[in-house]
């Protein structure tokens, strides 16, 4: 079977994509997808969970303290 998903097999996203509503600390962010380098550096791969997408969107690099708290900024 053929992959045909954009992200690699096996490989773990570099970056997470939220959803952001709001300002400053009374902003509200939800991960809405991933995204991987490509290949050769010059851009990104995205995979989005979300649908519609709308709003602002932040890519932000994927840190330790994202998994623990969940990803909110």
């Amino acid at each position: 079977m053929t992959n045909t998903t954009t992200k690699p097999v096996g490989a773990k996203p570099t970056h997470r994509l939220y959803r952001v509503i709001g300002d400053g600390k009374a902003s509200s962010w939800t991960p809405i997808g991933a995204a991987w380098p490509n290949k050769d550096g010059a851009g990104f791969n995205i995979n989005c969970d979300a649908v519609p997408l709308q709003g602002r969107i932040v890519m932000r690099a994927i840190t330790e303290k994202d998994e623990t708290v969940g990803g909110q900024q």
